[in-house]
């Protein structure tokens, strides 16, 4: 068996930032999940897409989404890669301007619009996200900061340590400082103890303060339960970040540039809107770039 694939670094332009992601489109309709956890896991990237027919005809595309350690309902950066690259192979049709696609994901329907630049070309994918939900929040402060290698008083005094989430919690961590954020450093036995097999297993860290003039926060994730040590790039997490950073107070505008992956080598900038109604968040939108890197083959013997 050949299963052909396309490599793809998201949010970024630029090649060799972002978060990698291979696609396969087209596979056998009777590939086995087992297989293409496999495969997700010879691959080792944060994620690995499957491209289906869907199963309503209403709908475009139906989407499987891997890490190396297991399926996932729903994530970020995989569905805005896998329709950039989509576009870009042609198997959406012409785009004048922009293009609406719905994937069946894990967790439902996922509306993603493809937009072009005036040579047709695809140069921004915006996923239309579910909106988050507000879960456990953790009261030792301390513990999570010892966790993270780091002072109780690098932590945000005004911001709780609580699980957003949207198909796919985390558990936001809001720093004081880059300072806090450049000495950070997971602590795997701890997070053993404290987080393994909760709602806060993945941990996703924030700060107001940013390298880069044009970015709102600077942040971080952490996934060891998905086998991802650290995330260049969270699309799935970068939603409920930004309704996190409005309900607190964090932030005031309702759109958001998170910038990511910078300790890693490989920087991402993710554009985030959130729309809101007095009280009540009713949208939430996350997008950005992508860059083709390359194809190839697998072969199954």
């Amino acid at each position: 068996m050949h299963l052909d694939y396309h490599l793809l670094d998201v949010f970024s332009n630029q090649p060799f930032g972002g978060n990698q992601l291979a696609v396969f489109v087209n596979p056998p309709l009777d590939l086995p999940a087992s297989t293409m956890q496999l495969i997700a896991k010879e691959m080792n990237l944060s994620e690995v897409t499957f491209v289906f027919p869907p199963a309503d005809h209403q709908n475009d595309f139906r989407v499987r989404i891997f890490t190396p350690a297991r399926e996932l309902p729903m994530a970020g950066h995989p569905t805005v890669g896998t329709a950039f690259l989509l576009a870009r192979l042609g198997l959406i049709g012409e785009i004048s301007k922009s293009r609406v696609l719905t994937f069946e994901e894990g967790i439902g329907p996922i509306q993603v619009t493809v937009e072009s630049n005036e040579d047709g070309i695809p140069d921004n994918v915006l996923m239309r996200q579910p909106i988050p939900q507000f879960l456990d929040i953790y009261e030792d402060r301390e513990a999570i900061a010892r966790m993270l290698s780091l002072r109780l008083n690098d932590l945000q005094p005004d911001a709780p340590l609580q699980v957003l989430s949207n198909g796919l919690p985390f558990l936001y961590v809001a720093l004081k400082s880059l300072d806090a954020m450049r000495r950070l450093s997971l602590r795997l036995d701890l997070w053993q103890q404290l987080l393994m097999d909760k709602p806060g297993e993945n941990v996703f860290v924030t700060t107001t303060q940013t390298e880069n003039p044009g970015s709102t926060v600077h942040s971080r994730m952490f996934a060891p339960a998905l086998d991802v040590a650290e995330d260049p790039a969270t699309g799935s997490a970068s939603g409920p970040l930004g309704v996190y950073l409005l309900q607190y107070g964090l932030v005031d505008s309702q759109e958001i540039v998170s910038e990511q992956g910078i300790e890693m080598g490989r920087p991402s900038f993710i554009n985030i809107k959130v729309d809101r109604q007095g009280d009540k968040f009713t949208g939430v939108t996350v997008g950005g770039a992508c860059v083709y890197m390359g194809h190839g083959t697998l072969v199954l013997r």
